[in-house]
C-alpha cells in the first residue's frame, strides 16, 4: 500500500522553516508501516529552493524509515500547478477525522496523535 505521509505537524512540531521535536510514536509507527511491507511518500510542501525539503528527508534518513517516494512543492511559485499525489491512505493533520493534540506547552498547534493513528491502523489491518 502507498501512504503519503505529510512533515510538519505530522511527524514533527510544527516549526517551519526549521524541524521541531518529533511527535511521540511517529518514528515507530513509520517503521512498523514499512516493516509490514507499506510504501511511504513523503508528502510535504516543503521546497527545494529553502533547504526545507531537504531537512525533511534527512528527518527520515537519520531515523532510518525508507522512504518510497517524494511529492513536494517544487517551487514556491507553482502553488496551483502542483501535480496531486496518488496513494491508498493519507497520514497529514489537516486529514479529516485524523487524531489530533492540542498542547498549547508543546505548540501552539494542534498535531497528530500517533497511538490514535496506530489503533486506527491496526483496526484496519495495515499493521499488526
Amino acid at each position: 500500500m502507498e501512504i503519503l505521509i505529510d512533515f510538519d505537524s505530522t511527524c514533527v512540531i510544527h516549526k517551519y522553516p526549521g524541524s521541531g521535536p518529533d511527535i511521540k510514536g511517529a518514528v515507530e509507527v513509520l517503521k512498523e508501516l514499512v516493516d509490514c511491507g507499506n510504501n511511504l511518500i513523503l508528502f510535504t510542501m516543503r521546497a527545494k529552493e529553502d533547504n526545507g525539503l531537504q531537512e525533511a528527508v534527512s528527518w527520515f534518513r537519520e531515523r532510518n524509515i525508507k522512504l518510497y517516494g517524494i511529492q513536494s512543492n517544487p517551487t514556491q511559485e507553482s502553488w496551483t500547478s502542483s501535480p496531486k499525489a496518488y496513494g491508498h491512505l493519507i497520514i497529514d493533520d489537516l486529514c479529516l477525522g485524523i487524531p489530533l493534540i492540542y498542547n498549547p506547552a508543546i505548540s501552539d498547534r494542534s498535531f497528530v496523535d500517533w497511538k490514535g493513528v496506530r489503533e486506527l491502523l491496526v483496526a484496519r489491518g495495515i499493521i499488526r
